[in-house]
């Protein structure tokens, strides 16, 4: 009842008899770009200013989440007495 019925002579899928055709294009590389010693420098020096920034960045905010904490906790103990 629960088991799929499959048909008695499955139809094979057509076979291609035609042979395409163009040729498939052929695949450029990549255009060269030149780079020189100043663009490296300026790449290597963006890439430390700016990890340099996510890094303050972070380290302010953990810092301000451990002030939160601690004036919260100052807060509470003043509400309590």
């Amino acid at each position: 009842m629960f088991l799929p019925k499959y048909p008695d002579s499955p139809t094979p899928p057509p076979a291609h008899t035609r042979a395409p055709t163009d040729p498939a294009p052929a695949r450029r590389g990549l255009p060269s770009l030149p780079v020189d010693q100043k663009t490296v420098a300026t790449v290597l020096v963006a890439g430390v200013v700016l990890t340099a920034l996510l890094a303050a960045v972070a380290v302010t905010a953990i810092s301000v989440a451990v002030a939160a904490v601690v004036v919260r906790s100052l807060l509470r103990d003043q509400y309590r007495r």
